[in-house]
């Protein structure tokens, strides 16, 4: 069975191959948002009628686990300097969705 649909203008494709198992959080969808304006669009659609988890993950209504990863994040985990990365991991593990220039503010400051 194919499904496909759109999340905030982004076409999406889920594939099954036989069972019907249950959603967990073991497995989950990650999507790199452009920027906080697409974060935003992202997390309010996806936790209409699920819930926010912590560090930018979210469960949908139907119980499919999401991250939603603003692109500069991988660039702040990435960092030549480690005090830098750090911070920025610190601040995130404070979130809920990811607030781009907090996680900027944290890693500046490090």
């Amino acid at each position: 069975m194919v499904v496909e649909f759109t999340l905030a203008g982004a076409p999406m494709m889920i594939r099954t191959a036989g069972g019907r198992p249950d959603p967990s959080v073991a497995a989950s969808i990650s999507i790199l948002a452009e920027d906080q304006a697409g974060t935003e669009a992202l997390w309010a659609e996806i936790t209409k009628g699920g819930e926010e988890g912590r560090c930018g993950w979210a469960v949908d209504r139907h119980g499919v686990s999401w991250q939603i990863v603003p692109k500069r994040m991988p660039e702040l985990l990435d960092a030549d300097d480690p005090d830098a990365a750090n911070c920025t991991m610190e601040a995130m593990m404070t979130m809920r969705k990811i607030d781009i220039a907090a996680i900027e503010r944290a890693a500046a400051g490090s």
